[in-house]
């Protein structure tokens, strides 16, 4: 299954609260396994469930909330805050999500979701606004990423803003490649420049 990301449309998952931490993305508990596959049933497990019983679930918390989905995860400001682990990002991951949305990311997040292929789109609080109040408006508003362009779009008014990204993440986010794909990429002219060194 390719790892790549070009287009994305999708419907929108909003997440209001600001300074979510990764303890609240995914809570230390379940750092034990050492696989990234199941993390997703964990994300914002306290958030999501009373006491902890998956049988309770909290009907106000947006991921029990049956009118929202999609792949594209809009939050507050300074989402992924707090300690360096990678698992926030394997569990946004997992949940199937592809995009996290806000107007600031804790570095060390941002870092490890590009490694993860889950792409951080940093807007403006303006332009977050406008996003929380579209999908409050019609739940099955839109976004479109486009990462080629470094664009992101409100589908149903068609306002727009440009995001920064990584030269190089971009690169491997286009293709699907992880550090050592990238490295098999260019194999031929890492080949020519060695020769050349030595010539």
């Amino acid at each position: 299954m390719s790892k790549a990301i070009n287009i994305i449309t999708s419907t929108i998952v909003p997440l209001h609260n600001e300074n979510v931490d990764t303890d609240q993305i995914i809570p230390a508990r379940f750092l034990k396994a050492t696989s990234r596959d199941g993390f997703g049933k964990n994300l914002f497990r306290d958030w999501r469930y009373e006491n902890d019983d998956e049988t309770k679930p909290k009907k106000d918390f947006v991921l029990n909330n049956p009118i929202y989905s999609g792949k594209i995860l809009v939050a507050g400001k300074n989402f992924g805050c707090g300690s360096s682990r990678e698992h926030a990002a394997w569990a946004i991951k997992d949940a199937g999500f592809d995009v996290v949305v806000s107007s600031f990311f804790a570095d060390i997040f941002k870092n490890n979701a590009l490694n993860n292929f889950l792409l951080p789109v940093v807007v403006s609080d303006e332009f977050l606004q406008k996003i929380f109040a579209a999908v409050e408006k019609d739940s099955a508003a839109q976004l479109e990423i486009n990462l080629k362009e470094q664009s992101i779009k409100l589908l149903a008014g068609g306002e727009q803003e440009i995001f920064e990204i990584n030269h190089y993440k971009k690169t491997c986010l286009l293709n699907g490649y992880d550090d050592i794909d990238y490295l098999l990429s260019i194999k031929d002219k890492i080949e020519a420049f060695e020769i050349s060194m030595n010539s």
